[in-house]
C-alpha cells in the first residue's frame, strides 16, 4: 500500500501534469525570454560526445526520432528515447567533492538543454562542484514541427480547462520511465564516484520545472536515489508527507509565474512542519522559466542564492 506522502505526490502529478506538458509551447516560455526569439527552428541533434547511455532502455512504444529545435538563442531537445548524463566536472584543483544533478523542464514534452541544463552545470562546475545533465526519457510528440506545434497548442488549450485527473496508479505509472532515469543516474555517479572525485553521500539534484517535479518525485519515491540536497525551481508547490530523513530543500519561485504561483505554498510548510531545512525564495517579477537567462528582474539572482545555500550546507569545500 502506498504511504500518504506518495499518495499526495500522484495527486499533485495527476493534477499538474497537463499544465506541465503545455511549458514547451512557446506561449508558456515566453515570460522566460524575448518574444521576438520565440519561433521554434528545427536544427541538427548536436553532437554529445560526452553523455553516457544510462541503460534504462528505449521509451516503449516510441516512433519518432530524438529531434532538436532552437528558441530564445537556446537549444531545446524532444522526443528523447533514450536517456543520458552528460558530466561536467571541475577543475581538480578547486573540486568541493560535491555534486549535482541537472533536471532541466519542458512538460514531460521537451527539454531546455541549455538553459536549464548545461548553462547550470558549467557555472556549477566553475564553483568547484561536479554537475552532471539529465536528459531523461519524454513523452512522445510528432516527428514534424508543424505537427508538434499543433499538438502543443491544443494541449496548452486543453490545459486551461481543468483536465480529467487519473487515478494515483496512472499518475505514478506516468512518470516511472523517468523515475528510473534519475535512479540509474544517481547509481552511475556513485559508481564512478572516484573517478569523477566525488563524494557519493554528497550527491544532490535540481530541477526546473517538471525537472523540479521530477527532483521532488525522486526524493519522495526514488528508492535507491536519495539526493543529498535537493532544488527545486519554478515547481509545483502542493503540500506532501515529508519522511523522517528528508534532505535540505532550496525552493525559487517568481510571484508572476501563471503555472506554480498561485497554489499556495504547502510544500514549505510540509518540510518546515517536519523539521526538515528549507530555503524558500519568492521573486516578485520573473514568470515561468527564467533559469539561466540574464533578465532584469531579482529572479536572475535564483543561481547565486543557491550557490550559498549549498555553502552552507558545506558543498564548496572538501570534507574534512
Amino acid at each position: 500500500m502506498k504511504s500518504s506522502g506518495l499518495e499526495k505526490l500522484d495527486r499533485q502529478i495527476g493534477s499538474f501534469c497537463a499544465r506541465l506538458a503545455a511549458v514547451g509551447l512557446a506561449l508558456a516560455l515566453a515570460t522566460g525570454a524575448q518574444a521576438q526569439d520565440d519561433k521554434m527552428t528545427p536544427i541538427p541533434v548536436p553532437a554529445q560526445p560526452n553523455a553516457i547511455e544510462l541503460g534504462t532502455g528505449a521509451l516503449p512504444g516510441a516512433t519518432s526520432p530524438e529531434s532538436w529545435h532552437s528558441q530564445y538563442k537556446s537549444v531545446f531537445a524532444r522526443n528523447v528515447t533514450v536517456a543520458t548524463l552528460t558530466p561536467f566536472l571541475p577543475d581538480p584543483a578547486k573540486a568541493t567533492g560535491a555534486a549535482v544533478i541537472v533536471a532541466p523542464g519542458g512538460g514531460f514534452r521537451t527539454l531546455s538543454m541549455e538553459n536549464e541544463g548545461w548553462d547550470v552545470a558549467r557555472a556549477l562546475a566553475d564553483r568547484g562542484v561536479a554537475a552532471f545533465v539529465l536528459k531523461y526519457r519524454l513523452n512522445p510528440t510528432p516527428p514534424d514541427m508543424p505537427g508538434f506545434e499543433r499538438s502543443m497548442h491544443e494541449l496548452f488549450s486543453g490545459a486551461a480547462r481543468t483536465p480529467p485527473r487519473p487515478s494515483p496508479e496512472a499518475a505514478a505509472a506516468g512518470l516511472a520511465p523517468q523515475i528510473a532515469d534519475t535512479r540509474a543516474a544517481f547509481a552511475l555517479v556513485r559508481k564512478r564516484a572516484a573517478e569523477w572525485r566525488v563524494d557519493p553521500d554528497r550527491v544532490g539534484m535540481i530541477g526546473f520545472s517538471a525537472g523540479a517535479m521530477l527532483t521532488l518525485t525522486t526524493t519522495l519515491a526514488g528508492e535507491d536515489a536519495k539526493p543529498a540536497f535537493i532544488g527545486l525551481i519554478y515547481g509545483p508547490l502542493a503540500p506532501v508527507t515529508v519522511p523522517a530523513d528528508a534532505p535540505p530543500m532550496f525552493v525559487a519561485l517568481a510571484a508572476d509565474d501563471p503555472f506554480f504561483a498561485n497554489g499556495g505554498f504547502g510544500l514549505i510548510d510540509s518540510w518546515k512542519s517536519a523539521k526538515r531545512p528549507v530555503e524558500f525564495h519568492l521573486y516578485e517579477q520573473g514568470g515561468h522559466g527564467f533559469g539561466m537567462y540574464p533578465k532584469t528582474t531579482t529572479s536572475t539572482g535564483w543561481f547565486e542564492a543557491y550557490v550559498r545555500w549549498i555553502g552552507m550546507h558545506g558543498m564548496l569545500k572538501p570534507k574534512t
